[in-house]
């Protein structure tokens, strides 16, 4: 019985892309303890609210390309080179129209981020290069090779950890030391991910105006929703910056950053869902149906209870692996664990929609979620200090879960009530 569970095709897949993001993600994580000796709270901050300004520019930069390529790979089995193709010259323009406003608001960017002028470039840097590679990887998701994606982005882990260490520990050089870690690396990485797709996919650079009007009509309207999601994810560290302080954001972060966690393990399933799932509801039958939603309970059980768990264990994690200065990060871990599950069951529900291709259904409700979530961080931090933001983040990513739940019953039949349906069919 568990032999045949664990070669079914699901399991299996999720299996490699959990295990791999793991050890990707785990690469960094055991980082944790060294930059927390060797870098402030301030300067975590400043790591950190890089982080946050490359997350805000990337859906204007990359305009959700590889979103548009992931969707489209079922849909187009000639040309899809020169859609890919075309892809790659949408980046390259909204990247040079961003750069252009950041340069022209750089001391407004400056003032609220408390990044210096002089290092901003650097982000468009790393939004450029991320959203290349989010390109390579989601070639390799639609075609289920999860090994290969696997193994990219650990290897990239490991560059960017080297790289930090030498430069922060070695060189000394403070929290710009961590940034440009994660630069050089990501630039590399672009770079290896652009040449094996022109070597895999024989990739000649040709514009197609069809191609890029949908990758546009898909894109774009995907703006407000990934926008909102980074509203979700990042307006804690805003607030918290600019309300309590930059040092405060830097502790901030290291509990954010374990209660990650379980980020990766809801992101890894999900990684291997899309693509079953689309392929799946193309049979649209009513029994494949009722299994799909068995495994979508079965999964909102299994990560509460896995929240749960690192939520219990985050004073032990945190006084065995961190550093003294970051010690009451311990309160904003259990918050930010069943954030993130509410997070990964937001993301079951959420594929029906983009299966429907009701992007701007979805980004009303993430944008309204968002909008809520600025709510909830100034109300709940006046209220009850930092925590507040975690708490904020927890409830806005509840809220997000349970609006894109109503939307997706909404957009596709699906017998959410499995009971019931059991019930009409006797």
């Amino acid at each position: 019985m568990i032999k045949k569970l664990l070669n079914y095709p699901l399991i299996k897949t999720s299996g490699i892309y959990t295990i791999t993001n793991i050890i990707n993600k785990a690469i960094p994580f055991f980082l944790l303890p060294i930059l927390t000796i060797f870098l402030t709270p301030t300067d975590y901050g400043l790591v950190s609210m890089f982080g946050v300004l490359i997350g805000f520019i990337g859906p204007f930069l990359g305009l959700n390309v590889h979103s548009a390529i992931n969707r489209r790979y079922f849909d187009y089995d000639k040309n899809f080179t020169q859609y890919i193709s075309t892809a790659f010259y949408i980046l390259i323009a909204s990247s040079s129209l961003v750069l252009i406003v950041i340069i022209l608001f750089s001391d407004v960017v400056s003032e609220i981020t408390a990044l210096p002028e002089k290092y901003l470039l650097l982000v468009v840097i790393a939004a450029f290069g991320n959203s290349a590679i989010q390109i390579t990887l989601s070639l390799w998701q639609v075609r289920e090779r999860a090994l290969n994606y696997g193994l990219f982005q650990i290897i990239q882990s490991a560059l960017n950890v080297t790289l930090s260490i030498i430069l922060v520990v070695g060189l000394d050089y403070g929290w710009l030391g961590r940034v440009s870690g994660q630069v050089i690396a990501i630039s590399i990485f672009a770079v290896v991910g652009i040449l094996i797709i022109v070597k895999r996919e024989n990739l000649k650079f040709s514009f197609n105006k069809v191609f890029a009007e949908d990758i546009l009509k898909f894109g774009i309207p995907l703006i407000p929703h990934t926008l909102g999601m980074f509203l979700i994810n990042m307006t804690d560290r805003i607030f918290i910056t600019n309300m309590i302080s930059i040092s405060e954001t830097g502790i901030y972060t290291v509990g954010f950053q374990i209660g990650m966690i379980i980020g990766v393990l809801q992101d890894s399933f999900n990684k291997a869902w899309m693509p079953y799932l689309f392929k799946n509801l193309k049979l649209n039958s009513n029994l494949v149906k009722i299994k799909i939603i068995k495994i979508t309970y079965g999964y909102f059980i299994v990560i509460l209870l896995i929240a749960l768990s690192l939520s219990l264990l985050a004073p032990f994690i945190v006084n065995v692996f961190i550093g003294d200065a970051f010690e009451g990060s311990i309160v904003y871990i259990m918050w930010i664990s069943f954030g993130f599950a509410f997070n990964g069951m937001y993301k079951m529900v959420a594929g029906v929609i983009f299966y429907e291709r009701k992007n701007k259904l979805l980004s009303i409700v993430t944008f309204i979620t968002a909008i809520l979530n600025i709510v909830f961080n100034y109300i709940l931090i006046k209220l009850n200090g930092a925590v507040g933001a975690a708490q904020a983040t927890a409830l806005a990513f509840f809220v997000s879960f349970i609006l894109t739940w109503i939307l997706a019953s909404r957009v596709h039949y699906m017998p959410w009530n499995i009971f019931k349906y059991r019930k009409e069919e006797n």
